[in-house]
């Protein structure tokens, strides 16, 4: 199995930029792929970007294409999402997931999560 450990985030104003990061730790070899999705308040938890740990092919939900952008560090067992050009309804606790068959942007597929994050943006 892996962990997952999210930091990055905080308070910034609109138009401003944060990055997160989610270091993987354990069986990490044999993931298929990781992603980030994010939970504003009362809402469910939707999927942002994901991407795969060979190949490194990206996905993005239609909201925060041209502004966010996932990418991996295979050495370091670490995904980033870098957000620019935030917008107030990005806000939300954003979580890392992880898992070892397919990378699909349905919170349920996931087996691994990470504890989450709170991003904060104020207009």
């Amino acid at each position: 199995q892996v962990q997952l450990v999210a930091s990055g985030g905080g308070l910034v104003q609109a138009g401003g930029s944060l990055r997160l990061s989610c270091v993987a730790s354990g069986r990490t070899s044999s993931m298929y792929g990781m992603a980030w999705f994010r939970q504003a308040p009362g809402k469910e938890r939707d999927f942002v970007a994901s991407i795969t740990w060979r190949g490194g092919n990206k996905y993005y939900t239609d909201s925060v294409k041209g502004r966010f952008t996932i990418s991996r560090d295979n050495a370091k067992n670490t995904v980033y999402l870098q957000m620019n050009s935030l917008k107030p309804e990005d806000t939300a606790v954003y979580y890392c997931a992880a898992d070892y068959t397919a990378v699909v942007p349905i919170p349920t597929h996931w087996g691994y999560w990470g504890q989450g994050t709170q991003v904060t943006v104020s207009s």
